[in-house]
């Protein structure tokens, strides 16, 4: 039984029972299906965000834009919209394909976002976010979810944030994620409102004070297991984004470290093994090498060879005809230490 097996019979007997204590999160052009493939082989129970996918791109877009491996599993589609009938439509069909729970962006600070009236704008309409929220749940019988910033633009107080999840939470939304950094509107890129607004945890932190009853997550900054640890104290979720997609070797000690599992680490050759049989069914069925490989570029971060790993997949892989064995001799570069 292959990993791809082995993993889709663990995420049936999951799917059920979702804990929200680690997860990643959703990154456009990042965290497409190949990627998150690649995150669930090296951790069972973290919890997978899609990248943001846009209402009109579900409903009026000629790709499927809704298709993941069962592997996937505790899997999570991120939402971009706020009208609340196509908002609707998506939420049954996101019911059909088998998402676990749909999540409505309320965070993202990007001019494309704005112009659409979602993202992090949406702060500023609670009620709608909590009528899209309501007409969802109704529609479908997977939970639905809000990831927020703690402020936008010169709305930055606490009792504003206070406000938005009271409103929201009433329409029957149980799990907020709030990045704990306020979004600029203008002004900003979407990389400078990443990095140049200050993080204010202890905000998320009276947040679930406040309404014990809730799951609240947190969001931004986060970089090691000690530091979520810590955040998991006061709060009942910690969610990485960058520093995964940047070292994803780290995902292999999630489990033991967050989920007190005692889970046995695979190595990287494990990996580059089974994620080898993954482009192979890939390349079956019409795709390139390049489509999965792009996600592993960071996974041997930190070793001697690593840079010759990363280049040798970035200059190999562009043509169709590139098979698995590239990512074998890519590997091959890599000085693997002792023990490992």
């Amino acid at each position: 039984m292959t990993l791809l097996e082995k993993n889709a019979k663990s995420a049936a007997a999951q799917s059920n029972a979702i804990s929200h204590k680690l997860s990643v999160a959703p990154m456009l052009d990042w965290t497409d299906r190949h990627c998150r493939y690649f995150y669930r082989v090296m951790s069972k129970h973290t919890v997978l965000y899609t990248e943001m996918v846009t209402t009109g791109a579900i409903i009026f877009g000629k790709g499927d834009y809704l298709s993941f491996n069962k592997a996937e599993h505790p899997v999570v589609l991120q939402l971009g919209g706020s009208d609340v009938k196509a908002m609707t439509e998506c939420a049954k069909m996101a019911e059909q394909y088998g998402y676990d729970e749909i999540n409505i962006n309320v965070g993202c600070p990007s001019d494309r976002v704005q112009n659409g009236r979602f993202g992090a704008c949406l702060m500023a309409e609670p009620s709608l976010v909590a009528d899209c929220v309501n007409e969802m749940q109704a529609a479908a019988n997977i939970p639905v979810t809000v990831k927020s910033r703690i402020g936008i633009d010169d709305h930055d107080s606490y009792e504003f944030l206070h406000n938005f999840v009271d409103v929201v939470s009433k329409a029957d939304c149980k799990h907020f994620i709030i990045h704990a950094r306020k979004a600029w509107l203008s002004g900003l890129s979407p990389k400078q409102n990443r990095e140049v607004p200050p993080l204010d945890y202890g905000r998320v932190y009276q947040i679930k004070n406040d309404f014990p009853q809730l799951q609240i997550s947190i969001n931004g900054g986060i970089k090691t297991y000690d530091e979520a640890n810590e955040h998991l104290a006061h709060i009942d979720g910690v969610m990485i984004g960058r520093e995964i997609y940047q070292n994803p070797y780290m995902l292999v000690e999630a489990d033991n470290a967050i989920y007190q599992t005692s889970t046995d680490i695979l190595s990287r050759e494990q990996i580059v093994a089974e994620m080898a049989r993954y482009i192979d069914i890939h390349i079956a069925n019409g795709g390139r090498a390049w489509h999965v490989v792009r996600h592993m570029l960071g996974l041997c971060n930190g070793l001697a060879g690593a840079r010759q790993f990363r280049r040798y997949l970035s200059e190999q892989c562009s043509g169709n005809e590139v098979t698995s064995q590239v990512l074998f001799d890519a590997f091959a570069q890599v000085t693997i230490p002792a023990g490992e």
